[in-house]
């Protein structure tokens, strides 16, 4: 699973709000709550952010591992 916690602190270091992302930039009211629920979002959109942030994907996005079912 890729989760987007990494996304807010990066934000936040960087001193850009998600007004300013949906207002200067035009992400989407929608994408930002598919990246808060860790819900799918294009390459296209990840590549936005690292362009807008000045960041890696790694300072972004995680893998975590899911959890395989026990038998």
């Amino acid at each position: 699973m890729i989760v987007y916690d990494k996304l807010w602190e990066t934000m936040k270091a960087k001193k850009i709000s998600q007004y300013t992302l949906i207002k200067d930039y035009r992400i989407s009211n929608g994408q930002l709550h598919r990246l808060r629920k860790n819900q799918h979002v294009s390459t296209y959109t990840l590549n936005r952010l690292c362009s807008i942030l000045d960041c890696r994907l790694s300072d972004i996005a995680e893998y975590i591992r899911d959890e395989e079912p026990r038998p």
